[in-house]
């Protein structure tokens, strides 16, 4: 099957959705599939061998300067070569740039009008790169966001529409009005130039027909999965050593993954327990949530705990690997229903017990694999008795780490992944009457 996946670059953070649009792409490579992995935006960053193409479209720079320059909107093709260069791209993407919904709004609104929006000229680029390619037996948005593109798409090209969801109703609800109604009811009235919705969980499937008012029988969920190479889970469980027991979290530091809860909770756990302890906390920290960072360290230090917390910065994947096996228990108690939950399956990967807020992906992630504890959400005492529970029970330690680590490699795996997408590709095809398509090549 040949696919194009647009993927959104995320400039020089690693992004969950981007790598797990390279891990599925790649696994569906390896599989003998035809893929080609388009960036948007900007070059993709991940943490494994990186199968995107060299191409950007929708280059960060042309999409900003068509919104708010006139004039760009209708420079030569040729000179926009000069600021939409991979180099280019990538220095402007290791500049401190505010990725804030807040901001844009107008850009997001005009995204979504597609070929009538001000990046209508970034459409034909596009649409003159696929004329000239081999024609693909399927086209797939990363999110809800870019769905503009679905209708000169499928009228150019006569080919079905695949479309992500993967987390976008965050963004979504962070821009301010009127941009936020003006997106929503943008997307909502194109939902039918789609002819599939790929939810990467149960429960933002539920969630998404309820938001977006997709109806139930145009998704089909393809759940997260991870490469699990150098995820090496200890044997017979974790160590129950004598040394100073490590409280983790992992995630993109912003108020909405909860590292502020976990430190409240950390700060109960110190009252409730005589052993020495530590929080290390790990992530990629953008600018605009510097001042966010800056309160939990406050707040740190009141506490009285800043002997005790470390923050080792983001990291690839070799140190994200250590990093994780260092943790004798690891929560990112997100203060939203989060539909992803990636960090969970990368530290039940690797043997070590979760304590979840029971709300969004994280229920069903942590019941299916059983790997972890599910405690009430945004409630830091309830938290800090599950990560008690963990430290002071050695035998359910263990039960949880060789649970997770199998239940991991069970339903989460990236050959899972790439499974549930070539099933969802083939009903696709069925419908459109190309049943041979699937076929590897």
């Amino acid at each position: 099957m040949r696919l194009l996946y647009l993927t959104a670059g995320a400039a020089d953070m690693y992004c969950g959705s981007c790598l797990r649009d390279n891990a599925l792409a790649s696994t569906l490579l390896a599989r003998g599939h035809d893929v080609v992995l388009a960036p948007v935006y900007t070059p993709t960053f991940t943490d494994e061998r990186n199968v995107s193409s060299g191409k950007v479209f929708f280059g960060g720079i042309s999409v900003y300067l068509e919104q708010h320059v006139p004039l760009f909107r209708h420079t030569p093709w040729m000179l926009d070569r000069l600021w939409d260069s991979g180099p280019l791209l990538r220095f402007a993407s290791k500049r401190q740039i505010k990725v804030d919904p807040a901001l844009l709004g107008g850009m997001t609104v005009s995204m979504l009008q597609g070929a009538e929006g001000h990046q209508a000229k970034e459409v034909g680029k596009l649409l003159h790169w696929l004329t000239h390619e081999p024609r693909f037996d399927a086209i797939s948005l990363p999110f809800t966001l870019l769905i503009g593109l679905a209708k000169p798409l499928r009228e150019a090209l006569d080919v079905p529409i695949v479309c992500t969801l993967q987390g976008e109703d965050l963004f979504l609800e962070n821009l301010h009005e009127p941009w936020k109604t003006q997106a929503l009811d943008l997307i909502r009235r194109q939902i039918g130039d789609v002819d599939l919705f790929l939810p990467v969980s149960d429960y933002y499937k539920t969630f998404m027909s309820g938001y977006l008012g997709i109806p139930m029988q145009k998704m089909r969920v393809v759940p997260l999965g991870i490469s699990l190479g150098g995820y090496d889970a200890p044997q017979g469980g974790r160590d129950a050593g004598s040394g100073a027991k490590t409280v983790g979290f992992f995630g993109r530091i912003a108020p909405e993954k909860g590292l502020h809860v976990l430190v409240e909770a950390y700060h109960l756990l110190t009252q409730k327990i005589s052993m020495p302890l530590r929080l290390v906390a790990g992530g990629y920290l953008g600018p605009e949530h510097n001042e966010y960072f800056q309160q939990v360290r406050a707040r740190v230090r009141t506490l009285g705990l800043e002997g005790e917390f470390t923050y080792a910065g983001a990291v690839d994947r070799d140190h994200k690997q250590a990093l994780l096996r260092s943790f004798d228990v690891m929560s990112m108690p997100a203060t939203y229903d989060e539909p992803k939950g990636l960090t969970l399956l990368e530290s039940m990967a690797s043997g070590v017990p979760v304590v979840q807020p029971s709300r969004g992906s994280f229920t069903g992630m942590i019941e299916k694999t059983g790997g972890g504890i599910l405690v009430a959400p945004d409630d830091p005492e309830a938290l800090a008795q599950g990560l008690l529970q963990v430290l002071t029970d050695p035998s359910l330690a263990s039960a949880l780490s060789q649970r997770g680590a199998l239940g991991v490699r069970a339903h989460y795996s990236v050959d899972a992944m790439a499974d549930a997408a070539e099933a969802a590709y083939a009903t696709l095809n069925a419908k459109w009457g190309r049943r041979d398509s699937l076929r590897r090549r």
